[in-house]
């Protein structure tokens, strides 16, 4: 094997270890064993399983950003955008659930990974404007829309997260009942909303 095989080789061999046991519960010689070297070709090559770790990561979060700003991109009009995001996020669990598992964990102490919080919050940004757009179309405060943008990102993504194990009902099913309620609830927004129960 050249060194960038090997490299290719140790990363998915990690990769699955990681999914199955999270990466505290992966030591190198596991890594190793499963790749057929010695630990000092793990260290070689990433200098142990953190180095592992940060590339796999960096890895995933390429993959499923992209994938997600390509689908929002493609797609006209601020409903559809919101929809082709959520498939986009979905479509990546179903083909990546390895990867997935890896990435919505919290990342190790003393990790240089990105956090599921991090990568979420990206993902929020390139929705922010999609919000702000109808935000302002329907006569609702635009400069809340960072915030719903959030809410949107957090509520596909943790179902996502419940849907990887569950596999049940189907992906489109998931996806029209994430903008059911996603949707028909911007739908029905006042600018100004209140509780009925006073917050000191």
């Amino acid at each position: 094997m050249t060194a960038a095989q090997r490299r290719e080789q140790l990363i998915a061999v990690t990769r699955v270890l990681f999914a199955e046991k999270g990466v505290e519960g992966t030591t190198v010689e596991e890594i190793a064993a499963n790749a057929h070297v010695s630990k000092p070709v793990v260290y070689e090559h990433f200098g142990g399983k953190e180095g592992l770790y940060a590339v796999i990561v960096d890895r995933e979060q390429r993959t499923l950003q992209e994938s997600i700003r390509a689908a929002i991109d493609q797609a006209k009009g601020a409903r559809r955008k919101v929809e082709a995001g959520t498939l986009a996020l979905l479509d990546y669990i179903e083909s990546n659930p390895d990867g997935f598992r890896i990435i919505s964990r919290d990342a190790p102490a003393g990790s240089t990974g990105t956090s599921f919080a991090t990568i979420l919050s990206d993902v929020a940004s390139q929705v922010e404007d999609i919000l702000a757009d109808e935000f302002r179309r329907r006569g609702l405060r635009a400069e809340m829309a960072p915030m719903y943008a959030q809410m949107l990102v957090g509520m596909i993504a943790y179902t996502g997260q419940w849907w990887l194990d569950e596999r049940d009902p189907d992906k489109a099913t998931v996806a029209a009942n994430i903008l059911n309620l996603a949707w028909n609830g911007l739908a029905r927004m006042v600018p100004v909303p209140g509780l009925y129960t006073p917050v000191d």
